[in-house]
């Protein structure tokens, strides 16, 4: 018999592959951190010898979802500028609060607390981009969370850096200095916007990104007011601009994307460029409605992403999903629009394209990382299961996580995390709240 680190048994195995199996009885083998074969239980048992087994009779293993975009220490402004129009809510609540409290401190607790309710949650990893993002980085490390780790530029000053070179040439070194090879943390570009850059500032990202091979976010076509405001002060739209600076292009990931026409889509599409979708958090702000059926009917990648805990409230990715399922359907008067199948894939499979990590990442297949998700169907409100898609989608919530793993090492045990200290972080987070309200 062979060896291995870990067999899990489940009672559903929701592979997200190629083709879609939901295979029952199976198992999955963990060695070394990676998943190295999927198969039946009786040959599981015959074929290996593993250090340890879970059996999951109730549950569905699911690949670890992927949170396409957040902003993870925001969770510490949760609720403190609710039910505001985006400009209004960003220009007057969360700049004026970041200039006032944004630091490497600020960053440690609030992404704590971000990635105890993501592992909580099922979520295996999440792309951010934020201040101070060493320490995202370093936090993420710690906590054994994998996270894509964009870094900030704008032109004007911040909390970490001067203006729009400092953010460039810090991101740069953070990719060269810690994390070039690391196992669980890897970088992107997080030029915020087209309204918060120069053209010039702009060309210099998409230069660096280049020489670097790394990725660029940017909220992008995210409000009317955006595209309106762009036309005023530049003549184009903020695709238009971007792709005659050179960045539109395979590496682009658009976030939000509401507002897109028709020409715009079959450029996204024609570059290879992605999309991340934060369907919560744009009903929130009423940005409006992204058509991502029309999107990925495009060939667009698109993921699923809760965006920050200040305009979702809660970074819950089956939440998430069934916002993004139910808007596409309501949108497009067409039930069919986007099946929890597709919904699925989104926030696992094309998550990961999106990001440049699907040979890695994804789906639960030999070769790939062991991160992964078993989430109780026993439960009354997802009773009885005739597809376990559609009970995860439709009826799942994220306190039906039951045991969670990342690169084979297990965070979240019977529902509660197995390395955090959660009172600690719930103390650390009540004092900010306390020096945040008293201003």
């Amino acid at each position: 018999m062979e060896h291995c680190d870990l067999i899990i048994l489940p009672r559903w195995l929701v592979t997200v592959d190629a083709a879609d199996r939901v295979l029952e009885n199976a198992a999955v083998a963990i060695t070394d951190g990676r998943i190295i074969d999927v198969l039946s239980r009786d040959d599981a048992t015959e074929k290996y010898q593993a250090s340890a087994t879970i059996e999951r009779l109730d549950h569905a293993l699911i690949p670890g979802l992927i949170n396409g975009h957040t902003h993870a220490a925001m969770t510490l402004f949760r609720g403190m500028a609710d039910d505001l129009p985006l400009e209004t809510w960003l220009y007057d609540g969360i700049w004026p609060a970041e200039k006032r409290w944004v630091s490497s401190e600020m960053v440690r607790d609030g992404t704590e607390l971000a990635i105890a309710e993501m592992l909580s949650g099922g979520t295996t990893c999440f792309s951010d981009q934020y201040f101070f993002p060493e320490i995202a980085a370093a936090t993420a490390s710690t906590m054994n969370m994998r996270a894509v780790i964009a870094t900030p530029v704008v032109d004007f000053e911040t909390n970490w850096a001067k203006d729009a070179n400092e953010h460039m040439q810090k991101a740069a070194d953070l990719v060269h200095d810690a994390y070039v090879d690391h196992p669980l943390v890897s970088s992107a570009f997080a030029p915020h916007s087209p309204y918060a850059l120069s053209d010039e500032s702009l060309v210099n990202i998409r230069v660096m990104a280049d020489q670097l091979d790394l990725r660029v976010q940017m909220h992008l076509h995210e409000t009317r007011t955006e595209v309106e405001n762009s036309l005023k002060q530049y003549g184009k739209r903020p695709i238009a601009r971007l792709q005659e600076l050179g960045l539109v292009n395979s590496s682009l990931l658009a976030v939000h994307a509401v507002h897109l026409d028709e020409t715009e889509i079959e450029v996204l599409a024609d570059v290879g460029a992605a999309i991340a979708h934060c369907p919560k958090s744009n009903m929130k702000l009423a940005s409006g409605f992204a058509p991502v059926a029309r999107y990925r009917d495009a060939g667009i990648p698109v993921a699923i992403g809760t965006d920050g805990a200040a305009s979702n409230n809660v970074l819950d990715m089956f939440s998430e999903m069934r916002s993004a399922a139910l808007v596409a359907k309501g949108l497009s008067e067409d039930a069919e629009a986007l099946p929890a199948r597709t919904a699925l894939r989104m926030a696992t499979a094309e998550a990961a394209a999106s990001l440049g990590l699907e040979s890695q990442l994804g789906s639960i297949e030999p070769g790939k990382w062991a991160d992964i998700a078993c989430v109780d169907l026993n439960r009354r409100h997802s009773q009885p299961v005739y597809d376990p898609v559609s009970q995860l989608v439709y009826t799942a919530r994220a306190d039906q996580v039951s045991d969670v793993w990342v690169a084979g090492k297990q965070v979240v045990a019977s529902g509660s995390l197995t390395d955090v200290d959660e009172n600690d972080i719930y103390a650390r987070c009540n004092e900010w709240q306390q020096r945040i309200a008293q201003g």
